[in-house]
């Protein structure tokens, strides 16, 4: 993914002459080998993590009076930028507000991170704003071939030419040598993220000052909940170096992904033909699919692991681990999370109490119960239609239960209960202990039920 330098053109845009400055001077600003004419060069040690970012400008001579002819230095102190107390100010903004501020404080030192999905309407805000904006992307070597259409596509409507990031060819000929080309289906999708995505942009983000990303609260609710639409990147380094030299710009944190669709419907913006193909969330091709009605964005990502490893690794600094090792919500400091299928209909199972009924091999009712986490977006999405299925079978020859298997029951649910990901649904058949794992990802009350009635 390189970074693309964008100039998008506008009537208001100023004209800057090249006579006005040395030849050696007049050169297309790129990825790790920034310039910018007007700007004050600012140190690592002018961001901190404690969202500020200060500098000081240059010694000024001056004279105090004529007679005295002494020259006094005066230090002019400029003042302290807080970007946690900007995100309070900005927090009920509109994008294009928070766009134009970002555009408007960083100029050529800021860019926008574009996936070539939803995220196109970060490159629609930067153009409505009339400032010019640069655009990078990432190129895994794994997007789907409709992906690099709409870069093409998103290149020629805004007249910009967006520049790629890669991978290292050194470090994925050796992943690929290793472990072959899927290894994450095996052993988890971080490697491969790590190497194809997270180091390319390291390397990316260290030619900027400040980037902006299309990070939005409600696409997953266990990790990105608490996004503010402004901060002092916490992961990543920027030009100057050292921690809290970097500026995160997320102009839609506060935006539901139904507001963005018909944003991007009104102005006819050109979006990924994925999307009509039921593809929300999109990212490399082996590891993005197609999401049925009523399932999360997220669950068309890793759909083999769990819920809280639903990240590659860009927005590391957004995701909080609480005790038990699950991702969770940082709000305010604190990872507290409500238990979930509380109909008086669900039958809460504990460690013993399952175990009992694994031992049973001819129960007088067939059991269907779920393994869940309580903190888990896609099991807190099929909330409803569960407590509906245990009220639709109350009486009627079986039971419906939960199990909460994160934390120190995980280990124990995936070697005796075939855990893989959360939510997993079992089905206890009255003749059988041995429980039959339910093969689909469609979790509505008529599936469920049809499910059952081929197997209980």
């Amino acid at each position: 993914m390189a970074l693309a330098i964008n100039v998008s053109s506008s009537s208001s845009s100023s004209v800057i002459s090249a006579s006005s400055f040395p030849s050696s001077e007049l050169k297309a600003p790129q990825i790790g080998s920034l310039r910018l004419f007007d700007r004050i060069n600012v140190s690592a040690a002018s961001l901190s993590l404690s969202g500020k970012r200060s500098s000081v400008k240059a010694l000024n001579v001056q004279s105090i009076t004529k007679e005295s002819m002494v020259a006094s230095e005066k230090l002019d102190v400029v003042e302290v930028e807080d970007f946690e107390e900007l995100a309070k100010r900005l927090e009920n903004a509109s994008p294009l507000e928070i766009m134009d501020k970002a555009l408007e404080k960083f100029g050529n030192d800021i860019a926008i991170a574009f996936s070539g999905a939803e995220d196109v309407a970060l490159i629609e805000y930067a153009h409505l704003t009339g400032r010019p904006y640069r655009v990078f992307s990432l190129d895994t070597g794994r997007l789907n071939p409709e992906t690099y259409r709409l870069f093409d596509t998103v290149e020629k409507h805004y007249g910009i030419r967006i520049e790629y990031m890669f991978p290292d060819a050194v470090e994925v000929q050796a992943l690929v040598k290793n472990k072959g080309l899927f290894s994450f289906y095996e052993d988890g999708h971080q490697e491969c993220c790590r190497i194809r995505k997270v180091r390319p942009l390291r390397r990316a983000l260290k030619g900027l000052r400040a980037w902006i990303t299309g990070q939005r609260k409600d696409q997953s609710p266990g990790t990105r909940s608490e996004i503010p639409v402004v901060q002092v990147d916490p992961v990543f380094e920027g030009l100057d170096g050292g921690a809290g030299s970097l500026v995160k710009w997320n102009p839609v944190a506060n935006v539901e992904g139904n507001d963005v669709w018909n944003f991007l419907r009104t102005m006819d913006v050109p979006v990924n033909t994925l999307h009509a193909a039921g593809y929300v969330s999109i990212g490399c091709e082996p590891c993005t699919r197609a999401v049925l009605p009523g399932q999360h964005e997220r669950e068309g990502r890793w759909w083999w692991e769990d819920a809280k490893a639903k990240e590659c690794g860009l927005h590391k600094g957004n995701i909080k681990e609480n005790t038990n090792g699950n991702a969770t919500a940082n709000v305010n400091g604190k990872s507290t999370v409500a238990d979930i299928f509380n109909s008086e209909n669900v039958v809460s199972l504990s460690r013993q109490g399952i175990e009992n009924l694994m031992k049973l091999e001819n129960r007088n009712e067939a059991w269907i119960v779920v393994l869940y986490a309580p903190w888990c977006p896609f099991c807190q999405a099929m909330e409803a239609s569960f407590d509906e299925l245990a009220d639709k079978l109350g009486g009627n020859g079986v039971k419906v239960a939960k199990f909460r298997a994160d934390g120190d029951q995980k280990e124990f649910a995936k070697s005796e209960l075939q855990l893989g990901s959360f939510p997993t649904i079992l089905v206890f058949p009255k003749n059988s202990s041995r429980p039959i794992k339910y093969p689909s990802e469609k979790r509505d009350v008529d599936s469920l039920t049809s499910f059952l009635n081929l197997v209980r």
